[in-house]
């Protein structure tokens, strides 16, 4: 049953929002604008246009303050899940390839800032790193610059966006080392 579904109204002019029919995927959410910070977490949740949750919130709050104009929230994994624990035991290589397109599609057209943000879930599935390693080769091709914000977490992850004082400014971010 598809009862997942629902019509989505939101503004295009302002929107960037692409999931699956189901809406059990989520590759791309966030603002359109001419310098925009994309954000990368782990698993997309609840979020939509219009209803951000709060990792949201703060992902456009510290884009703002350290001075983009826009934000778009990308996740190593696009599988949505309220819950980390409930992530693919073993990676979906369909959904991962198509999420490494998006990517492209978003990377390839200007300058792009990129925002470590995972946190320590990185850890939750042995897969996921392959994902990071697939998505940094990527970035290497397009030139992009790697940033965190806050402290780095005691084995060296960035910081989820929550955990994150919203005062932060932005600081290289070693991708090279970090893989």
């Amino acid at each position: 049953m598809l009862a997942n579904i629902k019509k989505m109204n939101y503004d295009k002019e302002k929107w960037i929002y692409e999931n699956d029919q189901v809406n059990r995927i989520r590759y791309v959410l966030g603002t359109k604008g001419k310098k925009t910070l994309l954000c990368f977490g782990i698993n997309p949740s609840t979020a939509e246009p219009n209803n951000l949750d709060n990792t949201l919130k703060f992902v456009e709050r510290l884009s703002i303050t350290n001075d983009f104009d826009s934000w778009i929230m990308i996740n190593v994994y696009p599988q949505r899940t309220t819950d980390p624990n409930n992530i693919h035991k073993k990676i979906d290589n369909n959904i991962h390839e198509r999420n490494l397109n998006f990517i492209k599609k978003i990377i390839s057209k200007k300058e792009t800032t990129i925002w470590a943000a995972w946190g320590t879930l990185i850890e939750k599935r042995p897969y996921l790193i392959d994902c990071l390693i697939d998505i940094y080769n990527l970035s290497k091709k397009y030139n992009c610059k790697w940033i965190t914000i806050g402290k780095l977490s005691k084995n060296g992850h960035p910081h989820h966006p929550l955990y994150i004082n919203s005062k932060e400014k932005i600081k290289d971010f070693n991708m090279e080392s970090y893989i």
